[in-house]
């Protein structure tokens, strides 16, 4: 059967144990995912993944929003989607973020966190992966959102 498509909403939290126990008693699921500083739920009922970063210091409790799609396939499809609109976006192929390997693609939106959304499938999960992230803004790849062009190409 194939994963349907779900918001993702990763949060910036103080204190993850404290933050994971009240999104399992919220939701009534477990974290799918856990690591130093790092939690995912992938919750069925309403379809979301919620990613939690510990980050104390962080100036908005909102660290990016995105969604996560069943294949690469539908991160092509989504870029496609994307270029015919017109909307600026670029592509990373075999990202390392967040203790995974994904296809994605970002798209240039205003008034959310990083100035994009992010559309991705997870390839691969990557216990590599010291920290969830390299910078604050977790899944922001070397490139500025802001330098993204509507080819796809940065």
């Amino acid at each position: 059967m194939r994963m349907p498509s779900r918001v993702q909403l990763a949060l910036n939290v103080t204190d993850i144990e404290t933050a994971v126990a009240f999104y399992s008693d919220l939701f009534g699921v477990q974290a799918a995912k856990r690591r130093p500083g790092y939690a995912n739920f992938e919750i069925t009922d309403p379809p979301l993944k919620l990613v939690l970063f510990e980050n104390p210091d962080a100036a908005s409790p909102l660290n990016h929003l995105g969604v996560e799609l069943a294949s690469p396939a539908d991160v092509v499809g989504a870029a496609e989607r994307f270029a015919r609109a017109e909307l600026d976006h670029y592509t990373a192929d075999a990202d390392r973020c967040c203790y995974a390997v994904q296809d994605k693609v970002w798209v240039s939106a205003s008034d959310v966190p990083l100035g994009a959304w992010e559309f991705y499938a997870v390839l691969a999960d990557d216990q590599s992966e010291a920290e969830p992230c390299e910078s604050d803004s977790c899944c922001v790849s070397a490139t500025s959102v802001s330098d993204i062009s509507t080819t796809g190409e940065v």
